[in-house]
Formats: structure tokens, C-alpha cells, sequence
């Protein structure tokens, strides 16, 4: 869920979408890699956001690429449960009847992005090439990935390719929020639609370093998203007789408590097993601090605070917790009454929700937060 620019051939190597050097111009593309860097543009170009954007808008576009390339109406599904939350569904038939379909799955819908808070010559809406990397809101997350599903579909239908199995590609909304889940929706209501032996997801991603590719991830696991709410409360007053106790300067404190408190390092089978393997491809101090976590149960103090100055692997060690939203006050001369804040926690499998909670009202500190 990142604003971050995307070098698509981090995460999906040797597939359709080539990403353009710094300099290169569109004619240099091959038909099919300009089909994919078109489809990418215009997925992109499409707010497919919670608040103003329709995934429905994105499905219906890549339905009619289909339809264009062949591909019969009745192997082409479209829906969902509101008009704005559509959700697309394609079958490329395979060779056998007895095989479980492979499943292709990416979603359609991004998250929230002002103009504001980008750079000046930049817009999330728009697709922009500058300086070797792609911009806007998705290239990453998970446009990408559907604009390289969708080529790669077109093309073998072009091509004339019959797999073993049948393929299926499902383009779906509210993954990054809100309360229409396509993948669920989708298991709910027309479930033989995308009933697969196996499928292909975001999540695992890649790494390289100085332009040398390190390795592809596979993602075995995944961290629980639960957001807490907190509250404080108070009589408040007027700004020209101001008192000590302050409903804002009180959730600030807490949240300035949680911002310098880390979760201990908790290890699990699939991380322990990532750092020991990627330890060697690493390499250096960050392949040393690897092994000696994985030597020490976690218990190397030294060596995990080397891997969590790099937020990816931080973010494998523990659970995390951060403040992401605040509200407070009603007016401007007048002390706040109440003021609030979402955190937002990725909680690791082996930890528990409860437990999440108890440890972050330790840390607040402050029996007044509800």
C-alpha cells in the first residue's frame, strides 16, 4: 500500500511488463509489452479509491480488452455487491477436465491519495514515467501485478495457448478497505467461479541491490490487521484559562510512548526459516544480524536493531502498532474535550489480538484513554 515508485521487475520477474530505462522511448517496445505498459496506464489512471473511485469503472475496462481479444462473453464475469464495487472474472480453458484450475488474483481498488501530498509535477492519478521509474497511485500496489495478469491472459488467447489446466484471472475491490471484499464476495456468492487447486497472489515481492536481483519471496504467512481506537475524554474549558489537564497533550503523550516502544522480536517457523536462507544472498552486516537472530531465539539485541533500521525486516521480527489518525477539538479558543486516534497494529500468527491489547495499555499509561 505504498505511494512509492515501483520497478515492476522486482516483484514479477520474466513476466510481460518490462520496465522502461530512463531515456526509453515507447517505439522501442515489443506489441506485447506495449499492450501490458497500456493496460498498466490505464489502470492507474482510474481512481479505483474507497472514498471517490470505482473498481467497477477498472473491471468493465479490462472486460472490454477482452471482449476485444476474443475471448467469448460467457468465459467473462462481472459483479459485485454494490455499483461501485465491481469485481472481473476470466477463464482461459485448459487442455483437461480433471484439472483444478490455477487461480491469477489481484485487486483492483487502492488506497486513499491527495494531490496535495505529492510532489509538485506528480499525480496519483496520473500515470508518469520519470527517471527510470513508474509513479502513481497503485503502480506498485497492485496495479501492477493485474495490468501484468491481464496482458499475459490477452496474450496467450492471441497466441493460441492451451494450457494443461484452466486459468482463471479475478481483478477485485476492497482489499486495501471498506466493506466489500471482492475475494469474499466472490467465495460467497459465485464461488465455482474462481474454485482453483492453487493460486498466485501479491505478498511475497522481491529484493536487489545496485541493480542485481537478490531473489523472489514466497509468502507463506501473514500478519493480522487490527486497528484500536483510543479515546480520552475531558471537562474542558476556555483557551484564555487554560489547565494542565489537556485531553490533547495527554493522548500525544501516550501515542509518543507507543512511538518509541517496540514489540519484542518473536520469531515463527516461516520467519526463522527467511532470515537463515536470506542471510548469505544478503550478505554484510545485514546477513550477519540475520544469523545471529536466528542463532539467538531473537535474543541479540545488537543484531536485531541492525535489521529493524530497514522497515521490511523490522516488520518480520514483531508485531508493530503505529498511530496513523488524529481528531481532536471543537473549536479553536476553546480546550479539546475529546480527542481520538487510530492505531493501526500488523499483529505476527503467533501472537493474539488480546494480548496486543493488554501491552499497548501498558504502554499508553493512562488510565483515562478508553
Amino acid at each position: 500500500m505504498s505511494t512509492l515508485p515501483s520497478r515492476l521487475s522486482q516483484a514479477l520477474v520474466g513476466l510481460a511488463l518490462t520496465l522502461l530505462t530512463s531515456g526509453a522511448v515507447a517505439q522501442s517496445l515489443l506489441p506485447h509489452q506495449q499492450l501490458a505498459r497500456d493496460i498498466y496506464k490505464q489502470l492507474v489512471e482510474i481512481n479505483t479509491t474507497e472514498n471517490a473511485g470505482s473498481t467497477t469503472v477498472a473491471a468493465e475496462a479490462m472486460a472490454a480488452r477482452f471482449r476485444a481479444a476474443g475471448v467469448p462473453a460467457a468465459d467473462i464475469f462481472l459483479g459485485g455487491p454494490r455499483p461501485r464495487k465491481g469485481n472481473l472474472v476470466v477463464r482461459l480453458h485448459g487442455r483437461s477436465a480433471n484439472l483444478k484450475p490455477l487461480l491469477l488474483l489481484a485487486h483492483l481498488d487502492v488506497v486513499e491519495a491527495k494531490k496535495e501530498d505529492w510532489s509538485a509535477d506528480l499525480d496519483p492519478f496520473r500515470f508518469t514515467e520519470k527517471d527510470g521509474f513508474y509513479y502513481g497511485r497503485g503502480t506498485a500496489d497492485d496495479k501492477a501485478m493485474a495490468a501484468i495478469f491481464v496482458a499475459n491472459m490477452i496474450r496467450y488467447r492471441q497466441e493460441g495457448l492451451k494450457p494443461k489446466r484452466d486459468i482463471i484471472l479475478a481483478l477485485t475491490s476492497d482489499e486495501e478497505g471498506g466493506d466489500y471484499n471482492g475475494v469474499s464476495w466472490l467465495v460467497d456468492q459465485h464461488r465455482a467461479l474462481i474454485e482453483a487447486e492453487f493460486g498466485l497472489n501479491e505478498g511475497g515481492g522481491g529484493r536487489e541491490r545496485d541493480g542485481k536481483k537478490l531473489f523472489n519471496a514466497v509468502q507463506a504467512t501473514e500478519k493480522l490487521y487490527r486497528d484500536f481506537d483510543l479515546e480520552i475524554t475531558n471537562k474542558g474549558g476556555h483557551s484564555s484559562v487554560p489547565v494542565r489537564d489537556n485531553a490533547i497533550y495527554r493522548l500525544s503523550a501516550a501515542l509518543d510512548r507507543l512511538g518509541k516502544f517496540d514489540f519484542p522480536v518473536n520469531l515463527n517457523e516461516v520467519t526463522r526459516a527467511f532470515f537463515e536462507r536470506t542471510a548469505a544472498l544478503e550478505g554484510g552486516d545485514l546477513g550477519a544480524a540475520m544469523t545471529a537472530v536466528v542463532q539467538s531465539h531473537g535474543g541479540d539485541a545488537n543484531a536485531s536493531a541492525t535489521l529493524a533500521q530497514t522497515p521490511a525486516y523490522n516488520s518480520m521480527l514483531r508485531t508493530t502498532c503505529v498511530a496513523t489518525m488524529l481528531q481532536a477539538g471543537h473549536a479553536r479558543n476553546a480546550l479539546p474535550q475529546k480527542a481520538t486516534a487510530n492505531v493501526n497494529c500488523r499483529i505476527l500468527p503467533q501472537d493474539s489480538v488480546q494480548d496486543v491489547q493488554r501491552t499497548l495499555v501498558r504502554v499508553f499509561a493512562d488510565d483515562g484513554i478508553k
